[in-house]
């Protein structure tokens, strides 16, 4: 099997794109949760969770949860803390601290009643390269518009809503 740098795998590229490009925070969370799961023994402690909980976190606070934002922010960080270096600035592709520095200024900003303020994925040339050659295959929906900023709830649930009701009926 070829070894595959984790930064330069398909939905990683993804990511990124959306990330950068029209911060799709929900869109993030669903190419990485795609990429975190086809890994072997994929857990919580897997570094890819850094990425996903700092996508969750901000697409919590520009919604106005600041509270989840928070919570979440402040868990993202702590997994970008203990990441090992094959994730990390491994041949310098993803800035690891710069990522922990605009995280605990999003951090601040939500103490401090800021409004929302997205920032870049501070990543290589090399990197942005890859992504740039990613983007023509996504259909990138505007940058903070309501399909972006609001999209949990545009998406079809009837399967979630299906399994609580299971659930529900499970436990009585």
């Amino acid at each position: 099997m070829i070894w595959m740098h984790p930064y330069y795998h398909p939905l990683f590229l993804q990511f990124i794109v959306y990330f950068n490009d029209n911060q799709d925070y929900f869109e993030c969370h669903e190419v990485l949760e795609e990429y975190w799961k086809e890994q072997e023994n994929f857990s919580k402690d897997h570094p890819l969770t850094g990425y996903i909980l700092m996508a969750t976190g901000l697409y919590h606070w520009r919604r106005g949860n600041t509270a989840g934002a928070s919570r979440t922010l402040n868990k993202a960080i702590t997994r970008f803390r203990q990441m090992p270096v094959q994730f990390g600035d491994y041949l310098e592709e993803v800035a690891i601290d710069d990522i922990i520095s605009k995280l605990e200024h999003c951090l601040e900003s939500i103490k401090s009643n800021d409004e929302f303020h997205a920032f870049q994925l501070p990543i290589s040339p090399r990197l942005q390269v890859a992504a740039d050659q990613t983007k023509p295959s996504i259909a990138l929906l505007p940058k903070n518009s309501a399909s972006v900023i609001h999209k949990h709830m545009q998406r079809d649930r009837s399967d979630i809503l299906l399994q609580r009701e299971e659930k529900k009926k499970g436990s009585h």
